[in-house]
């Protein structure tokens, strides 16, 4: 018999986990989708026909939303005519700040301009607009504390989300929240109670499994951990992001797809196997130079899953 490698034997332990956790694994290959990988580009321009090709050159079928404002429709309606033709779907918009800031002030102009977002999303035809819930931190608007995991959380993140959507009432794009190692939602379960305390059809579900690799379990069966947060949250799912994570010094360090220890073959084989559309977004990256290798890794990955390219 072969000597069965350490990692070898741990992704056999993840698949054997997961067939115990999940009431069933998707079954793949029967309507797999193509995937719509995107991520940033460096190519500096303001022209959208410029830009919608350069995603296509680097064999990108999603993006971010370019720079514009909401107000400048005319913008809007070049970036929608521009992606569209190039067959680039235009999947998020960013409201990266603080929904829960302590100060009152600074906690209502942030709403606002997650408002905002919501209704840029809605104008220029993305999927979503993704925030974090907030923290109570006092220092670091996305930062760990205690108060994040408690009811008082939950119940203002609720309130929140229900105002941003019901002051936009958006018709296409839905608002999402990232789920996070250190606040909530920190996995499919609390996502779940989340969708459903909101009770509003414009609020989906965001994926970035890397971000809830939180512990030695989630480390090392990741599979069925990919698994368990598609086959909950799979109909609400409008959009994903790819990273990784690997071990160092007992902690969890996020790095670029490749080089940690997510099952990128699971991981893409749940985007493309669900009934909608839902783009995965590479991020986090500092150079072309590592977006290139990011992508390289999930084309080849997709081609191992023979899954191909939109």
């Amino acid at each position: 018999m072969l000597p069965v490698s350490r990692r070898s034997f741990l992704r056999s332990s993840a698949v054997i986990s997961g067939s115990l956790l999940t009431a069933s694994i998707p079954a793949f290959n029967k309507a797999q989708k193509a995937l719509r990988l995107g991520g940033p580009i460096f190519l500096k321009s303001d022209d959208p026909e410029i830009l919608a090709r350069e995603h296509r050159r680097l064999r990108y079928s999603s993006a971010y939303v370019p720079p514009v404002e909401l107000k400048d429709s005319d913008k809007i309606k070049a970036i929608q005519k521009a992606f569209t033709e190039q067959n680039v779907l235009i999947a998020e918009v960013g409201a990266w700040v603080n929904m829960l800031d302590q100060d009152a002030e600074k906690r209502r102009k942030n709403l606002t301009y997650v408002t905002e977002r919501l209704a840029l999303a809605e104008a220029v035809g993305a999927l979503t607009c993704v925030n974090i819930a907030g923290s109570y931190n006092p220092k670091h608007w996305d930062g760990p504390d205690a108060r994040n995991l408690t009811k008082e959380y939950f119940d203002a993140t609720v309130e929140n989300c229900r105002k941003v959507i019901d002051a936009v009432k958006p018709k296409r794009a839905k608002f999402a929240l990232e789920m996070m190692g250190w606040s909530l939602p920190d996995g499919p379960e609390s996502y779940l109670k989340f969708i459903k305390a909101i009770d509003r059809p414009a609020f989906g579900a965001h994926i970035d499994i890397a971000n809830i690799i939180n512990s030695p379990t989630r480390y090392y069966t990741n599979t069925a951990l990919i698994n368990e947060t598609f086959r909950i949250l799979g109909r609400w799912i409008v959009s994903s992001h790819a990273k990784d994570v690997y071990g160092k010094d007992g902690h969890f360090m996020e790095t670029m797809p490749g080089r940690g220890e997510m099952d990128y073959v699971t991981y893409l084989r749940n985007v493309t196997a669900l009934p909608q559309e839902v783009p995965l977004l590479l991020e986090h990256l500092r150079t072309a130079d590592e977006y290139d290798e990011a992508r390289q890794y999930v084309i080849g990955q997709a081609e191992k899953a023979q899954i191909s390219l939109a």
